[in-house]
């Protein structure tokens, strides 16, 4: 319902600042909704508003963009850097208005359901209301706000950071040194974290994104009189660029037929015997981006081949880029890795599982990751609500249809929180989906039905991500994961003109633009 000036008297709130939560907001407009959109910092960005100062964008540069913005020519770099990057949101933010809708500064410290609606009858589009208690930072002031619908865009990288469990003889309390999070290390500009590090033996604990920039940065700083020592528990294919042997890895892995080779969610029987018949096809893919890593990295010279396959890696949306020369450095003797499976502390340093001798440090960063799921369900003031987000298993992934809202949870939805190869316009295309369920386009399906799905989903994740299931995502089957949501809007989910194009090229956001 729409008063007579267009907009719809209908509430809502989204949670976040960061690239899901403007496009949310984006979207809400488009159907006459005037969202709020609550922001706990100062400005907007999400994790790119307050990131290490080397961090390059992941994803090559058409992958990653707004489908009804494009990235500005002057910007050439295929991986643009942080400031770029956070230029480019800005510069969306502005373009489409969305800025008057935040409310920086206003973090949400709960949010509470109250209505008669029982969402377990498969009425997600139920009567009640959401309170959203929101504190203003600088003053500490509290107020709630009473919604109709609740977006929560908070990521999943961000202010719950995971750190391991140590013995009790061997806490951070018994070392003489420095130990922080690579969350506290990214709040630092430049000039600060550089003088943080300087004439300091510094440890690094993980060898994901962070790890390896934070690593890159120390040793930089510090050169090889005081090397930086960087602790691995498990290896990952990390890539060094996205053409195995001069091939496109997107004709590999985001097309149509890259994703037949590959069990789907809710297939088929056809579909299932061209997956099992196409299986040493997929097998081949990873083992010959394996073969380039490999060789080009030298990790069998380093002792960091990992032991589980790249498709595991890019189902579970793990791959990370290696900065440029950073094996060079290994070499050089600027950089040291040492693998372990678990690590303690003692007086001097850092003290690896089956090693006598400690690694002698001044300052150890821990880039452990998140608890992503920790921090989304704590939002909630249900218990009941918490255990929904979190799963009956403890190690599910967080149970969403359509990676978008929880069939028990009346009225609310979760943007941003499941990954895919290409975060961006995976959200975004959610975000379009959302405005078009809020604006009765499309009916969700029983709550039965939606939990058939999301079962189907999380043996997927199962099969593909194995020891790394913990994380939502969608992975390698992203193409498959948007023909849902392009058929429940009533768009033609083949988006590319022309058979082979159809098959064989790599599906992007400008695929995405509109309805067809």
């Amino acid at each position: 319902m729409a008063n007579c000036d267009g907009r719809r008297k209908e509430v809502i709130a989204i949670v976040g600042g960061g690239i899901s939560g403007l496009l949310a907001c984006k979207y809400a407009i488009s159907k006459g909704f005037d969202p709020i959109v609550f922001e706990s910092e100062s400005s907007i960005g999400g994790v790119w508003s307050k990131t290490i100062e080397s961090t390059k964008l992941q994803t090559p540069k058409p992958l990653y963009q707004f489908s009804d913005f494009p990235w500005p020519d002057s910007v050439t770099q295929v991986f643009p850097d942080q400031h770029t990057v956070l230029e480019y949101i800005e510069s969306y933010a502005r373009h489409f208005d969305l800025v008057r809708h935040i409310h920086f500064n206003n973090k949400v410290l709960s949010l509470s359901y109250e209505g008669d609606g029982d969402s377990s009858t498969g009425e997600w589009m139920s009567n009640g209301k959401w309170n959203v208690t929101v504190q203003h930072t600088p003053t500490l002031s509290i107020k709630v706000y009473q919604v109709d619908y609740v977006v929560v865009c908070v990521g999943k990288f961000s202010q719950v950071p995971n750190i391991p469990e140590f013995p009790e003889n061997k806490r951070p309390e018994a070392f003489e040194g420095k130990v922080i999070h690579s969350m506290d290390y990214s709040k630092m500009d430049s000039t600060t974290a550089t003088d943080f590090v300087k004439g300091k033996h510094v440890a690094v604990v993980g060898f994901q994104k962070s790890g390896l920039d934070i690593a890159m940065e120390s040793s930089t700083v510090n050169g090889i009189e005081r090397p930086c020592t960087v602790i691995i528990r498990t290896p990952h294919w990390n890539v060094p660029d996205y053409f195995p042997w001069g091939f496109p890895m997107a004709k590999l892995y985001l097309n149509r037929f890259s994703e037949l080779t590959v069990h789907k969610p809710g297939e088929g029987l056809l579909l299932y015997l061209i997956a099992t018949i196409l299986s040493p096809l997929r097998w081949g893919f990873s083992k010959f981006v394996e073969s380039y890593i490999k060789h080009k990295l030298r990790l069998s010279t380093h002792g960091m081949v990992p032991d589980h396959s790249f498709l595991n890696e890019l189902s579970a949306c793990l791959i990370s880029t290696v900065p440029q020369g950073f094996y060079d450095r290994v070499e050089e003797g600027r950089l040291k890795l040492k693998k372990a499976k678990s690590f303690g502390f003692t007086k001097q340093g850092i003290v690896l599982e089956g090693q006598a001798e400690p690694i002698k440090s001044d300052l150890v960063i821990l880039a452990t990751g998140f608890k992503g799921i920790d921090k989304l369900k704590h939002i909630f003031e249900s218990p009941k609500y918490q255990q929904l987000i979190a799963g009956s298993d403890d190690s599910a992934a967080v149970p969403l249809y359509r990676e978008c809202i929880h069939p028990q949870i009346p009225q609310l939805a979760i943007i941003g929180f499941s990954e895919s190869i290409a975060n961006l316009y995976t959200s975004e295309i959610r975000c379009r989906w959302l405005a078009e369920l809020l604006d009765g386009k499309f009916k969700l399906p029983s709550v039965k039905m939606m939990e058939k799905d999301i079962a189907e989903w999380d043996k997927y994740k199962k099969r593909s991500s194995k020891k790394y299931y913990r994380k939502s995502c969608i992975g390698a089957l992203h193409i498959w994961h948007n023909d849902q949501l392009c058929k429940d809007m009533g768009w033609n989910p083949k988006r590319k003109k022309g058979l082979w194009a159809e098959w064989f090229e790599p599906y992007g956001p400008m695929d995405y633009t509109g309805p067809i």
